[in-house]
């Protein structure tokens, strides 16, 4: 049998089409391997296929992730995280004592699993929409997005101190949420995300005297926008939470980054900076 690139995966993009056909040549070489009717000791043509996947998906990927940030393709943030799980995926197998012959076929079995469902459902549902949508701003290509860089920096310092320390408590959740496989790391998320919400309501108070003290005309704005935050965080489904959380959460940080990014760069900059 030979697992085929059909239609249904083309992007349009012939450097990505052809290097998917490239990993369904590895599939479909495992699987022929892992059905054929002697079994004996393939110890190295199991080790040569893991280290092959390994090496290729790596150049893949980086070709993928470099194309997308050229166009600024809102899929990428999803896709590094993807391709990382699969990295981290095929580096078990890599791990795995494969000097006995059962345990050749056991892996060679569950790697041709794991090979067709997530290659057929990532190109389906992620590669297949590179460039067919509107492209990111410049701060979401970045490899961390949550850091926090001199283009933030409103020159008030108090307001960049617990600006900096907002997207420092970002970052750790959005670090745990990527490696989220427990219940007691789904607890630890709430309890992030209860700190967030928390030091960002001190925050806001904390900005809007500031903002009253030097009489600034944008105030009563400024409050508006804090309470439509405010109100995402009040608001998190848990119900959510508890069906899907990674991907429930991951989509919420990303709001929540986006928002106080776009929020620091063309709102809280306009603020003037004034000794009080």
């Amino acid at each position: 049998m030979i697992f085929e690139f059909t239609q249904d995966c083309i992007t349009g993009i012939d450097m990505i089409d052809d290097e998917h056909r490239k990993l369904f040549s590895l599939l479909s070489k495992a699987y022929n391997l892992a059905c054929t009717d002697y079994h004996s000791d393939y110890y190295q043509e199991v080790k040569n296929i893991l280290e092959e996947l390994d090496d290729y998906a790596e150049t893949h990927f980086t070709h993928e992730e470099e194309y997308m940030m050229q166009i600024r393709d809102p899929e990428l943030i999803r896709q590094r995280t993807q391709h990382a799980f699969f990295r981290d995926k095929i580096r078990e197998y890599e791990f795995v004592n494969i000097d006995d012959e059962n345990e050749q076929q056991r892996v060679l079995t569950e790697l041709v699993r794991f090979l067709a469902k997530w290659l057929y459902r990532h190109i389906l549902s992620s590669d297949i929409m590179i460039g067919k949508l509107p492209p990111l701003e410049e701060w979401m290509i970045r490899e961390n997005p949550c850091e926090f860089t001199d283009d933030y920096l409103t020159g008030i310092a108090l307001v960049d101190a617990e600006h900096r320390e907002l997207f420092r408590i970002v970052d750790k959740a959005d670090q745990l949420v990527k490696s989220l496989d427990s219940l007691s790391g789904y607890d630890n998320i709430i309890q992030i995300l209860n700190e967030l919400k928390e030091y960002t309501k001190e925050h806001f108070a904390d900005e809007e005297e500031y903002m009253e003290a030097i009489h600034y005309e944008g105030l009563s704005a400024q409050k508006r926008a804090h309470e439509a935050f405010i109100n995402k965080l009040d608001n998190i489904d848990l119900n959510q939470v508890d069906q899907n959380p990674q991907e429930y959460l991951q989509e919420l940080l990303e709001f929540l980054l986006g928002w106080l990014i776009n929020h620091i760069l063309y709102t809280d900059k306009k603020i003037p900076s004034i000794d009080i």
